[in-house]
């Protein structure tokens, strides 16, 4: 007997078992599935701005990037998203989304929106990178979040807090923003039923 074949018995449940097992994989791989196209999972490996929005909840950031200065230069990924290398801005973006996708499907998103740590040092990192040709001027253009967690400086957004999102500070900052509306997942025939 092969290795494999030693290790594919082993995972095999008792024959009594099979049928649920069967039945649960099936049910545990669609409902994942579904849950992929509804979230539109694909979307996030992108850098387009519309992707932000759909959880509905960042509308207020969308709208107002979109009207900063920033949106000439630069979308959301390029400063909330690692820049160093492509496997640590994926696995970023990865554990960043899932984070987010708990938050959201829990319905315990906090108002107003703040960035956790992580988001924090990467923000930071992010704004020096992209401003590191007048931060040569500025004594505080280095500034580290751990110099900051120190007592050794200040954050960019310290100074600079309206930049790009102006005063949004809670989702009802801007209730008349308009912003793309993901398309529902709906299938037809279930919205003409709806309709009915």
């Amino acid at each position: 007997m092969t290795r494999i074949t030693t290790i594919i018995r082993y995972l095999l449940p008792p024959p009594n078992w099979r049928i649920p097992v069967i039945v649960l994989m099936g049910a545990l791989f669609g409902i994942g599935g579904y849950a992929f196209i509804v979230s539109n999972a694909v979307s996030y490996l992108s850098d387009d701005p519309a992707t932000c929005v759909n959880c509905h909840v960042m509308g207020p950031q969308y709208a107002t990037w979109f009207h900063s200065s920033h949106r000439e230069h630069a979308n959301c990924n390029d400063c909330h998203v690692p820049q160093d290398n492509l496997i640590k801005q994926y696995y970023f973006k990865a554990q960043d989304g899932l984070r987010h996708a708990t938050i959201f499907t829990l319905n315990t998103t906090p108002d107003p929106i703040v960035m956790h740590e992580a988001g924090q040092r990467v923000v930071q990192a992010n704004c020096q990178r992209c401003h590191d040709h007048t931060n040569q001027f500025v004594t505080s253009g280095h500034v580290t979040y751990d110099h900051v967690q120190e007592g050794r400086g200040q954050l960019c957004w310290d100074c600079h807090r309206d930049v790009p999102h102006g005063t949004v500070r809670g989702a009802a900052s801007i209730p008349n923003a308009r912003v793309p509306v993901p398309q529902s997942p709906m299938p037809d025939w279930l919205r003409q039923q709806q309709n009915r």
